[in-house]
């Protein structure tokens, strides 16, 4: 019920805020339209030239070094979020009960909307003052940020249920800074740096490929976890947790998260170069489109 009525509440906000941009309808788009109905209507040779078609937008975008690096940033800076998905369990493994451990997630996830939400605004801020580079740095920002409240969060807080506040801090304030990239730079800088006919495809390639290769990371953690700190699951108490175990698989997601990070922010540098010059094509083919129109 919640969930319908947040997706509701989504759907209206889009609804109300999000501008789609449209072609405005002439007499040339009618002759087009007529004949693409009437193409359609051949069958088997219509779905050729559409899959051609595609494969050809598809090479197009692949092609655009933007997408390339900020889709090379993003699977790697997908595995910390991934790695995440033991948080629940490393949070009980120290002690706390169910619902204090689901508390903290839900704390983090509350930090995690908020930075979406601020972290946009502020890149859209940077954008206005530095418009080749402002939504790089924030994105920079926010992956190197990410190191040291893993560090902190892993290695430094006691790791006993009387730290239970100071978790609850530092997840809110880590989900606030390390949530920005995806609505402060890359779908923004994705919407620049392709035609907008090719939008739709980008988003969708990106988010493939980032999917993808992310699921390696929570079986990287496991591995990590029990073959190098000694993870031993049979000595799990499933009452009050195990210490031992907790610092073991601490161990394994600190791993898994800090390096990514650094090297998610690392891969974001070459945009200083590529973003503009790929913008700018992007502009001069949208322009070329219009005049055709």
């Amino acid at each position: 019920m919640v969930m319908a009525a947040l997706s509701c509440l989504i759907a209206f906000l889009v609804h109300a805020f999000v501008a789609d941009p449209r072609r405005t309808t002439t007499n040339h788009d009618t002759s087009q339209a007529l004949f693409r109905d009437e193409v359609m209507d051949k069958g088997n040779a219509n779905s050729v030239s559409l899959w051609v078609e595609s494969w050809q937008a598809m090479k197009a975008v692949t092609r655009v070094p933007t997408f390339q690096y900020i889709v090379l940033q993003g699977i790697v800076g997908s595995l910390p979020w991934t790695a995440l998905v033991f948080l629940t369990l490393w949070f009980e493994l120290i002690g706390f009960d169910h619902n204090s451990s689901a508390a903290l997630v839900g704390i983090f996830a509350t930090g995690c909307a908020l930075g979406s939400f601020v972290g946009g605004i502020i890149a859209d801020q940077m954008s206005r003052l530095y418009p080749n580079s402002g939504r790089i740095m924030c994105a920079q920002f926010c992956a190197f940020m990410g190191i040291p409240f893993s560090w902190f969060l892993l290695r430094v807080i006691p790791q006993s249920v009387s730290s239970y506040s100071t978790y609850a801090a530092t997840l809110f304030l880590m989900g606030l800074t390390i949530s920005w990239c995806a609505t402060a730079t890359n779908g923004p800088m994705f919407a620049e740096v392709v035609p907008v006919k090719h939008r739709t495809m980008i988003y969708a390639f990106d988010r493939a490929f980032e999917v993808s290769f992310s699921s390696f990371a929570a079986p990287v953690v496991g591995i990590l976890a029990e073959k190098m700190y000694g993870y031993d699951p049979k000595s799990v108490d499933p009452v009050v947790g195990s210490g031992r175990e907790a610092l073991a698989l601490s161990r394994g997601l600190f791993s898994m998260m800090a390096v990514p990070f650094g090297l998610c922010g690392l891969f974001y540098t070459p945009l200083y170069w590529n973003f503009r010059h790929d913008r700018e094509n992007a502009r001069i083919a949208t322009a070329k489109e219009t005049e055709m129109i």
